[in-house]
């Protein structure tokens, strides 16, 4: 009968320990028993090149000595046999909640806000952790530990970014935003580097290094969506590209170029990444067109405050109208409408040149409706309403069209205080200070999206009205006493 040589089994005892089977006495006896299969094989007159790759094919590189392991951790060790069933259980009930949760959500049934609060907590304070014991128990490889807690965090943090984002709470985007850094410069770099450094890799080495940069792309941009920074189409553009153009094509030739069938595993990979990348576009294009209306319905909100306080001011005055007040009255109303006609024209310049320079064209520009002097926005045909350098160049403390309302509301404050009596022109004073609606620094805009800036101008004419609207009932009570 054939013998191995000490080379030969000290190959067969390195292919076996890098298989992370750790469990304590196992390891030798599947060395062993690989052995006695791979001597066996020699019998047929066959080298051990030969022979071992047989085997190898019979236990499907690897695969069949970690499963048993496994069977073997979960019929001796009480501890590893409850981790792992709390982390199934755990599991299935975390993911069936959320799936509840989203269908509730979508159909606008009660209880879903509480059905996806059990689901992430389940998901995140369970099955994470639990996960993460039966990891290191079935390796306990130092060098994956690595790999291990990044994923862990990144899972963690995308769980409840999701929640928040859901829920409505403070903090997604900075939660969500941590999920891709984790994913992004921790577990995707050490998965790749885990991957490298299998043998068997050797072949499909640039082509695990294009998809780990496509995948990071792809993450990159998700999140840059979601947060509403620039470049994130182009970074979608990228990793799709990488990953259905280049990899799955290229990997497919690799893996199955030799299949006479279709295998389970391609229909699998196909569905897969259809599941996973389509609808993670979908929802970062629905959370833009979300986040846009927002802005757009509060904007008409305020509008429609405009609106109201128009009349009521206006009818105000049709009421007295021949009162001893009403010249008094139409002095007022002539200084409001010049205060309001310089905010106006303030967020018409506002667009103006931010639409000039994006489109590079003359100052009248779709994003802007062509009126006498002053030009509402039509804030639906912005072609970039989230600009963050808009607001810092325009409406900081110290910039021209900055200073030009300080000095109109100064005039103004000015002028109501002969009309509007000591005790009450704090408050009025209070709805004219541009502090409570602009900038308070140079600083504070820079983060400030020009939408934000133009709903802030909304405001500002809001409080304007209302102080009108106090200095008109000054003006008829004196007339009445």
């Amino acid at each position: 009968m054939p013998e191995l040589s000490l080379s030969d089994i000290d190959q067969i005892s390195s292919d076996v320990r890098s298989l992370e089977i750790t469990f304590s006495h196992l390891s030798d006896e599947l060395i062993d028993h690989i052995c006695c299969d791979v001597e066996a094989e020699m019998l047929k007159g066959i080298s051990f090149s030969e022979a071992y790759r047989k085997i190898k094919q019979k236990i499907g590189s690897g695969r069949r000595l970690k499963e048993i392991q496994e069977e073997t951790l979960y019929a001796v060790d009480s501890k590893y046999r409850k981790m792992k069933n709390t982390m199934k259980i755990s599991g299935v009930a975390g993911t069936i909640l959320f799936g509840c949760a989203a269908l509730f959500k979508i159909m606008h049934w009660p209880i879903a806000g509480v059905l996806m609060t059990m689901g992430a907590l389940i998901l995140a304070l369970v099955f994470m952790p639990s996960a993460l014991s039966v990891l290191w128990k079935e390796t306990h490889s130092r060098k994956r530990l690595f790999l291990f807690i990044s994923v862990f965090f990144a899972a963690l943090f995308f769980i409840s970014g999701i929640l928040f984002k859901v829920q409505h709470w403070p903090g997604a985007g900075l939660i969500l935003t941590l999920a891709g850094v984790f994913a992004v410069l921790f577990f995707i770099p050490s998965l790749l580097y885990s991957s490298l450094k299998d043998p068997e890799s050797k072949p499909r080495r640039l082509l695990y290094v294009l998809g780990a940069i496509g995948i990071m792309l792809f993450i990159s941009g998700y999140i840059f969506k979601m947060q509403h920074w620039p470049m994130a189409a182009l970074l979608l553009f990228l990793g799709l590209f990488i990953l259905f153009v280049v990899v799955l094509p290229w990997y497919t030739h690799m893996t199955w170029k030799n299949e006479n069938f279709i295998r389970a595993e391609f229909i699998f990979l196909v569905v897969g990444s259809m599941a996973v990348i389509i609808p993670a576009s979908m929802v970062a294009t629905n959370i833009q067109r979300t986040f846009d209306n927002g802005y757009f319905t509060n904007l008409a909100q305020q509008k429609a405050v405009y609106d109201y306080l128009s009349e009521t001011n206006a009818s105000l005055m049709e009421m007295y109208s021949r009162s001893f007040g009403n010249e008094k009255m139409q002095q007022l109303h002539s200084k409001t409408d010049s205060l309001i006609r310089i905010v106006n024209q303030a967020g018409s310049r506002l667009v103006s040149v931010t639409e000039t320079k994006r489109r590079g064209l003359a100052a009248n520009t779709p994003g802007i409706d062509q009126a006498a002097d002053v030009q509402p926005v039509s804030y639906e045909n912005l072609s970039n309403p989230f600009n963050m350098y808009a607001v810092q160049s325009m409406l900081s403390p110290g910039t021209k069209l900055r200073t030009e309302i300080e000095s109109a509301l100064q005039a103004y404050k000015t002028f109501l205080t002969g009309i509007i009596p000591s005790e009450k022109l704090p408050v009025t004073e209070g709805l004219l200070d541009p502090a409570a609606f602009l900038p308070l620094s140079a600083e504070g805009s820079r983060k400030i999206s020009m939408i934000s800036g133009l709903h802030s101008l909304a405001l500002l004419k809001n409080a304007v009205l209302t102080a009108e609207n106090s200095a008109l009932k000054s003006i008829i009570d004196s007339i009445s006493n």
